[in-house]
């Protein structure tokens, strides 16, 4: 029963993610929107996403400690009606209140997937101990998949309300309301964490075999000794150099994710540019599920080394490569943000215990929250400065900035790295 009732929650936790990944098709709204609500400017109409994304982050932590003090399910409860209640009010913003389309889809739905993000990790992880990359990895790539789901589906809607920039993407918002209503509602009775000392199926010999080699693979040996709250987590430079480097490391992600299609669409491939969107989605969900197996293999510290190191080489080539190229480079970048997003939550769990995880890593979130921001307005700064000289060129120090900060975070993992193994 013990068994079937963890795989109910790694279910209901993908079909969740899938919910929150709406997230990562902000680009198929993105031009619509800044033309009917934002007079052109690309950079406010970006805010939205970078508000979602801050607002998801901040709130993360606080979804966390209900999970702790309630539920998991009544955290997700009511995630998913902060959610889909400002979906539908995101439908009503116009030119003269553009501001409220920061506060619905920006701030409510953001706070709403903050409730339901980590908490369903946390769960899920609890329930498979001993593979939390790989657990981890398959949860969160729904989050990534959403776009293949939802991409089509948005892009047909917003034809059939009228078009893009034309009041489609508004009707839209009310259709992914309801729909964000029925799966967090239904998704949450499927889940409980499991009972106090619960062992799932094969975990003893996993984390015996894993115990001789972690401090090869591991930043530090996850075990209930090394549990720390949110507070004694705060008062640890680990936690500083983890949460920095994690800002830096999701900067170039961001900006390909809120500006794959324009960036195509500017390159002359408008017909196919959605195929950009799906590319993303594809690749980065793919890459949750490989580096979660690789980084159960390997350990954290190691696989987000790797993955900077690739983030930096494509964040640079993606504004000078030509062609289709431009495809490739988006979908391995997509391919490497996918592997970060899957290795923090498991780092975060070996570095300060999986017993308040969920409140944890809802605070190391923040920093991600703050990249997103950074990301947009960055993006959005020097995608204004092309289009008013109609010079695509003109973004490329944006992503010269993506690619310096993926090397300053593989500074702050080494020094990382070599801090936790001198105190394993």
């Amino acid at each position: 029963m013990q068994k079937k009732q963890g795989i109910y929650a790694v279910i209901a936790a993908i079909a969740i993610q899938i919910i929150n990944g709406i997230t990562y098709i902000w680009s198929v709204f993105q031009t619509g929107v800044a033309y009917s609500i934002f007079g052109g400017d690309n950079a406010a109409a970006g805010l939205t996403f970078s508000i979602l994304i801050l607002a998801l982050t901040i709130s993360a932590g606080i979804g966390g400690k209900l999970a702790l003090r309630y539920s998991t399910r009544r955290a997700v409860f009511i995630g998913g009606i902060i959610m889909s209640v400002g979906f539908l009010t995101a439908s009503f913003a116009t030119e003269s209140v553009a501001w409220l389309l920061w506060l619905s889809y920006g701030v409510m739905v953001g706070v709403g997937m903050g409730f339901t993000y980590s908490t369903t990790i946390a769960c899920a992880q609890k329930w498979y101990p001993h593979k939390k990359g790989l657990i981890t990895g398959i949860i969160i790539a729904g989050f990534g998949f959403s776009g293949v789901i939802f991409t089509p589906i948005v892009e047909l809607l917003i034809s059939a309300f009228g078009g893009s920039g034309q009041g489609g993407e508004l009707r839209t918002f009310m259709v992914l309301g309801a729909v964000s209503l029925i799966v967090c509602t239904v998704g949450s009775i499927f889940l409980k964490n499991p009972p106090e000392g619960y062992m799932a199926t094969g975990a003893a010999a996993s984390n015996s075999a894993a115990a001789s080699t972690s401090a090869a693979n591991n930043a530090v040996a996850s075990d209930s000794s090394n549990d720390k709250t949110p507070l004694q987590m705060l008062k640890t430079p680990q936690f500083y150099l983890m949460s920095v480097t994690y800002l830096l490391a999701c900067l170039a992600g961001q900006m390909i994710i809120a500006f794959a299609r324009p960036i195509t669409v500017d390159r002359g491939f408008e017909a196919v540019a959605a195929l950009s969107v799906i590319l993303l989605a594809v690749f980065n969900s793919t890459g949750r599920i490989i580096w979660g197996l690789i980084l159960d293999k390997i350990g954290s510290s190691k696989t987000i080394l790797i993955l900077l190191l690739g983030t930096a080489v494509g964040s640079f080539f993606v504004m000078q490569v030509q062609g289709f190229w431009v495809f490739i480079l988006i979908a391995l970048i997509a391919f490497f943000f996918g592997g970060l997003l899957v290795s923090f939550p498991p780092l975060t769990a070996n570095l300060f215990g999986a017993k308040n995880m969920s409140a944890n890593y809802g605070i190391v979130l923040i920093s991600f929250g703050v990249g997103a921001v950074l990301a947009s307005q960055i993006a959005g700064f020097y995608r204004n400065r092309a289009e008013y000289a109609a010079d695509v060129g003109l973004m490329f120090p944006a992503f010269v900035i993506a690619a310096l900060c993926a090397v300053a975070g593989i500074v702050m993992m080494l020094i990382l790295s070599k801090m936790t193994k001198r105190k394993a």
